[in-house]
């Protein structure tokens, strides 16, 4: 097991929600685009302070017989209850999800990663089938 694969984290840590939750159809229609959405803190939402918060979430997809994952798309979480005021002055704080949209021939494996600036690395996966 490589450094990295031991310092992705899978489990929830404490009471706050970390895993990245894929939510996707079970099943795709071949070459159709469809919508994968990508929560941290579905249950419990996940703080978004300066102190801390998420940082991004990505996106890959690793198709049924590849070696190598294709990466989908990344979400950026840039703004952490800032104002004009100052950090952490704002009532007004992000909900980390995002929405990407792909399509592929070949069943497989949908794999999120995430990023909280106290907690590290999270990562969740989610197979796919193709009808």
């Amino acid at each position: 097991m490589s450094n990295l694969s031991k310092s992705m984290q899978t489990d929830d840590y404490k009471n706050e929600k970390h895993v990245p939750v894929i939510e996707a159809p079970q099943c795709a229609q071949k070459g159709k685009t469809f919508q994968v959405t990508i929560r941290v803190g579905k249950e419990i939402d996940h703080p978004n302070t300066t102190q801390h918060h998420i940082s991004w979430i990505s996106l890959f997809f690793l198709p049924e017989g590849e070696k190598f994952p294709i990466h989908i798309g990344d979400t950026i979480f840039a703004a952490h209850g800032s104002s004009a005021k100052g950090s952490d002055t704002s009532t007004v704080y992000t909900n980390h999800c995002c929405i990407m949209e792909f399509k592929t021939d070949k069943p497989g494996t949908l794999m999120t990663s995430s990023y909280c600036n106290i907690h590290g690395l999270w990562e969740s996966s989610k197979e796919l089938e193709i009808e």
